[in-house]
């Protein structure tokens, strides 16, 4: 359930604000507004809420976990709108998933991209992907390390039905701005790397990064999808 809901600002007018920020950081950064997209995050956010953020105009929408996603889907108000998988996701859940959205932005194993090439067979259909990078090597998150992204990548070029489109990453939690900087350019300058090798089946025309407290300096450094729940939402109270 969500706590401290947005009293002040309806769920309207938050998006409202948040597009007008990222317009105002493309200016500032020479890029195109239409090449930026804004993600509306669900995570514990009932059908209802995200359906009122689908009416003022957000198209994508982000869910993290398997479970919550095949609970709500019926409830959306779909027309004209994609839904990312963004979570970690199991090899085991991956069936529950491949039918509800347009991309999975968290595949960071062989395993997993076996299971998929393996439903996407039986449906005769393609998935898109973003490899999920742990661009701060972290113990506690999953994610490609970047010293082994090109490996993985040329390992999964022989798989036609998975269709790489580019890179997702969660840097670490910092409060310094510096620091965040940092690890947003590291996961650009990958991006550009891999994108300039040309590997078969893997193209780079995504890069997902940046949430509710950093989303324009991820901007700034190159983000086109950026992944917004708490300052579209209000804050949410995980022990409910």
């Amino acid at each position: 359930m969500m706590t401290n809901s947005l009293n002040e600002l309806s769920i309207s007018e938050t998006i409202r604000n948040i597009t007008d920020s990222i317009e105002n950081q493309c200016l500032r950064y020479h890029r195109k507004r239409e090449d930026v997209r804004l993600m509306a995050v669900t995570k514990t956010v009932e059908p209802a809420r995200v359906n009122q953020a689908i009416a003022a105009g957000i198209t994508l929408l982000g869910e993290n976990k398997a479970q919550e996603l095949c609970s709500k889907f019926d409830s959306y108000n779909k027309n004209g709108v994609d839904i990312h998988f963004i979570g970690h996701l199991q090899s085991n859940k991956a069936r529950q998933v491949i039918d509800k959205v347009s991309m999975i932005e968290s595949l960071e194993s062989m395993s997993l991209a076996k299971e998929l090439q393996k439903l996407c067979t039986l449906r005769d259909c393609t998935i898109d992907c973003l490899i999920e990078v742990n661009i701060g090597e972290e113990d506690t998150k999953s994610g490609v390390a970047p010293e082994k992204l090109e490996e993985f990548c040329y390992s999964l070029a022989p798989f036609d039905r998975i269709k790489v489109q580019g890179l997702m990453s969660i840097p670490p939690i910092s409060s310094e701005e510096a620091q965040k900087e940092r690890y947003f350019s590291n996961l650009y300058k990958l991006f550009i790397d891999i994108r300039d090798k040309k590997i078969d089946n893997i193209n780079m025309n995504f890069l997902s990064m940046g949430m509710s407290d950093d989303y324009l300096l991820a901007i700034k450094h190159g983000s086109n999808i950026v992944r917004i729940g708490s300052a579209i939402f209000g804050r949410r109270n995980y022990s409910k």
